[in-house]
């Protein structure tokens, strides 16, 4: 299976999704937007994932690549229906660009935090299995506000009811971040920016740091979810690329 990647910043890379992709035989090419380098033929891949950044989605002045991007996001998954996922601001993406508006939070959430599971979850191709509940890593200021009509929620807590969901049968978004590997986030807190937001969104450098002593504490649980979201990710697409050849398109 060919997987394309689409990289906003150079800290938010793939991290466990590289190893899973590696282990299960696949391969991926790895777009890095910020550098200013140019999205491929699409059709040639059967699986999209699209990561994290600081930016937001309506930054396309700062940033004019996201419109490109959100229209290839729209055509990935309106027109090839190739299944797609989406990581923090890859979720927050898929909505905008689906004409969806997503809008900045009261109080930005940053933490390993605990999500709730929803009763449609327990039927879905990559969140079944999960159980009622699951700690996720989360960092992020912004949330989804109105979804696309096919939309399904498949996970929640008190601080954002968008935590996963389903467009269609095969588009996904998290807010979390499932792709923690070791030292990700005391990587992340080594950029002068990105450690000041997380002092000034957790209060104080202590906690700064304890957050990121949080996430090394939840590797292992992050990676058991990671895998399962790409093997699922990866059965969507073997599926999608079968009734494809079955329809002859």
């Amino acid at each position: 299976m060919k997987v394309l990647i689409l990289q906003h910043t150079a800290g938010e890379h793939p991290a466990a999704f590289s190893d899973h992709i590696a282990q299960a035989g696949d391969t991926a090419r790895t777009v890095h937007l910020y550098r200013g380098e140019t999205i491929p033929n699409i059709a040639r891949f059967d699986a999209m994932i699209v990561m994290g950044g600081p930016m937001d989605v309506w930054d396309t002045t700062d940033y004019p690549w996201l419109r490109a991007e959100k229209s290839i996001i729209a055509t990935w998954v309106r027109v090839l229906r190739r299944p797609y996922l989406g990581i923090c601001l890859g979720h927050q993406l898929l909505i905008d660009a689906l004409s969806g508006k997503c809008t900045i939070m009261s109080k930005p959430e940053i933490g390993v935090r605990e999500i709730e599971m929803t009763e449609a979850a327990a039927e879905d191709p990559i969140f079944a299995g999960y159980g009622n509940r699951m700690p996720v890593m989360q960092w992020h200021g912004v949330e989804a506000a109105i979804v696309p009509d096919d939309t399904t929620v498949l996970a929640r807590n008190s601080a954002c009811a968008l935590q996963a969901i389903r467009v269609g049968a095969h588009a996904w978004g998290v807010q979390f971040h499932p792709e923690l590997t070791s030292e990700l986030v005391s990587g992340w807190l080594e950029d002068p920016g990105n450690y000041a937001c997380a002092v000034e969104w957790l209060g104080s450098e202590d906690l700064a740091r304890r957050f990121a002593w949080e996430c090394e504490a939840h590797v292992d649980t992050a990676q058991l979810h990671s895998r399962a979201l790409y093997a699922g990710l990866r059965q969507a697409a073997v599926k999608a690329a079968a009734q494809l050849e079955w329809t002859g398109k």
